[in-house]
């Protein structure tokens, strides 16, 4: 289903998951490119991209959002046709587009004004409600990173590898989203992508400045919580460590006992089997056992 905003001569059009019908009327009406139109009809999500006409421009897009469990970081394409008096989004469009697109209808019945007049300053517009829903998104995966270095030192192993794991998860998925999109929001900024109206240039570096933020952030949390991980790693790797070395100083005092015990507990005759001290000297002998290795681990700083 296709709806429409109008905006003096300015229309926006929101196709939400677009049937057959929807993308025929688009390609009829509007004359898009039959590959535009098949990838809007495809379901394995794009490459994000930036397609020139003579008449728009295509571009998809790619947003995280995280999933029903408020978790794991799952993406969401954009797909937009922009045109000199028109924006057209379509597809399983992320929360932040349909909510404005709510808003900006809203607005419009109530009679308030708005301070858009041309497809330049929607697509703008868009562009700037998503990146600050972003911009939101990754620093709540900073306080995750954050509190994934804190949980290092607990005793609680499993939860700090839950913790470590599903943050590294998300910052690959921002990762994988973001650096593509690079090249593609520099053409605005080069002057690449002419748009449709002047001095627009000020706000497409505001929209790079915006990515280029999200990008470094992306980046510095990527090396902490690589840099967590190893040591983390190392951490768990010294208390294994210290439990084997626990076991094996016992082991090695039980093994002399053990053999004790186990060759007077033999049916042969042995020395003192007979006398009444046996037992009180068998008793100190295995102390005096403990003792010397005692002694000899603390010189060693076994201990």
């Amino acid at each position: 289903m296709i709806e429409t905003i109008k905006m003096g001569t300015l229309k926006w059009h929101h196709v939400l998951n677009p049937s057959e019908e929807d993308l025929q009327y688009l390609k009829d009406n509007f004359h898009f490119h039959p590959l535009d139109i098949e990838d809007c009809r495809s379901l394995i999500n794009q490459r994000p991209k930036i397609d020139v006409y003579d008449d728009y421009y295509f571009l998809i897009l790619h947003f995280p959002y995280f999933d029903k469990t408020n978790t794991f970081l799952r993406t969401r394409e954009e797909k937009i046709f922009w045109g000199k008096n028109y924006i057209i989004t379509l597809g399983k469009s992320h929360w932040v587009v349909s909510e404005l697109f709510r808003t900006t209808k809203a607005r419009i019945e109530r009679k308030e004004e708005l301070e858009i007049a041309t497809s330049d300053a929607l697509l703008y517009h868009i562009l700037e409600q998503l990146m600050k829903e972003t911009y939101v998104l990754i620093r709540r995966i900073g306080d995750n990173v954050d509190s994934a270095g804190r949980d290092l030192f607990e005793r609680r192993a499993i939860r700090t590898i839950e913790r470590i794991s599903i943050t590294r998860k998300n910052i690959i998925l921002l990762n994988t989203i973001f650096k593509p999109q690079l090249p593609v929001f520099n053409k605005f900024e080069t002057g690449e992508i002419d748009g449709f109206a002047e001095s627009m240039e000020e706000y497409w570096s505001n929209i790079l400045d915006y990515i280029q933020k999200m990008w470094d952030l992306i980046e510095d949390y990527s090396e902490l919580i690589e840099g967590y991980s190893k040591t983390f790693d190392s951490l768990q790797t010294n208390r294994t460590n210290e439990i084997i070395k626990a076991l094996t100083i016992i082991s090695s005092i039980i093994l002399p006992l053990t053999f004790i015990t186990g060759l007077y507990g033999m049916n042969v005759p042995l020395p003192l089997e007979h006398s009444q001290l046996a037992f009180p000297m068998l008793i100190g002998m295995m102390v005096a056992v403990i003792t010397i290795f005692m002694i000899f681990f603390r010189r060693q700083n076994w201990l």
